[in-house]
């Protein structure tokens, strides 16, 4: 059984930082549990770590990805429990740092995903959910999920209906709740250190990252997923891309566009508040309002790693 540290927490407080410098304390090496850094060429919008940020530390699972291939949570377990394994071999800790709440959940409750292909019945029920999208849109689908699996709905935007759809796919194929995926035992002791700061805070460091993302090319970076049909691709549904198209269209105007990021991004740091504080036995840390906390937070992983 492997020892693996998981450092979660919503969108712009600290987390990337945060596993570099335990990553140099402990000897380890990082694997991403972010949906989007999969993706090549997209690294502003996904705030994806620097060569200069990683400081000599190796990083796994960023950049694996076209931005027209599906990347799914079973896909991810599977990559990264190799990657596990590979760390833990070099007598090195692993690092799991992101803010996809169930991808993080895949491994540290082993949930059993099955694979990424379809029969015909699975099939039939996402076709089905998908006219029912399109007819009368990802909210009324989302609204679907919400009735019958609360806890899914809370981690799922309501924008992304491909995985509302496959949610629900889920649940009518299986009869389970699509949050209480089937389980194996655990496989690796994990330990999750969380990062949270004050509401304001928080807001007030997202909105400035949004910011700083425009000043540093984000436009450019929208655009060229835009004009390669990001609108109709799985890279095209993350939060700094999508609200932009809108805008390459001519419908908005920026300062709408740049608004609504900022605001998705705060509305999807809430929904990451609530996933890590409700499915995970996680230690939370204020590192923001307290930096001596990371001295604490060192000498609490030596302490678990003695046992």
């Amino acid at each position: 059984m492997s020892k693996v540290i998981g450092i979660v927490g919503p969108t712009a407080v600290g987390k990337t930082a945060l596993s570099i410098k335990l990553a140099h304390e402990f000897d380890g090496e990082v694997i991403s549990g972010d949906s989007m850094q999969v993706y090549r060429h997209l690294d502003i919008g996904t705030a994806k770590v620097t060569p200069k940020e990683m400081d000599g530390i190796p990083h796994h699972l960023i950049n694996i990805c076209d931005i027209d291939e599906r990347f799914s949570a079973a896909r991810f377990k599977q990559l990264a429990d190799q990657k596990i394994v590979e760390i833990t071999n070099r007598k090195h800790l692993p690092i799991i740092a992101g803010g996809t709440g169930f991808y993080l959940q895949t491994l540290t409750d082993n949930l059993a995903l099955g694979s990424d292909k379809f029969d015909q019945e699975t099939l039939e029920i996402r076709n089905k959910w998908k006219k029912i999208a399109n007819e009368k849109g990802a909210e009324y689908v989302w609204q679907q999920l919400n009735k019958q699996d609360p806890i899914a709905s809370e981690q799922i935007p309501k924008a992304n209906a491909r995985r509302v759809i496959r949610a629900l796919e889920v649940i009518q194929k299986t009869g389970q709740l699509f949050s209480n995926q089937p389980q194996y035992q655990a496989t690796n002791d994990f330990l999750l250190i969380g990062l949270t700061t004050d509401r304001p805070v928080l807001y007030d460091r997202i909105n400035k990252r949004v910011d700083l993302m425009v000043h540093n090319g984000l436009l450019d970076e929208a655009k060229w997923l835009f004009d390669h049909g990001g609108e109709n691709l799985p890279a095209g549904k993350g939060i700094g891309y999508h609200e932009l198209f809108p805008y390459f269209r001519g419908e908005i105007t920026l300062d709408e566009a740049v608004e609504k990021i900022k605001q998705d991004s705060r509305h999807y740091a809430k929904r990451q508040l609530t996933w890590f504080r409700n499915k995970a036995d996680t230690h939370w840390f204020d590192i923001l309002s307290h930096p001596d906390d990371i001295n604490q937070i060192k000498q609490f992983i030596k302490d678990w790693l003695k046992k």
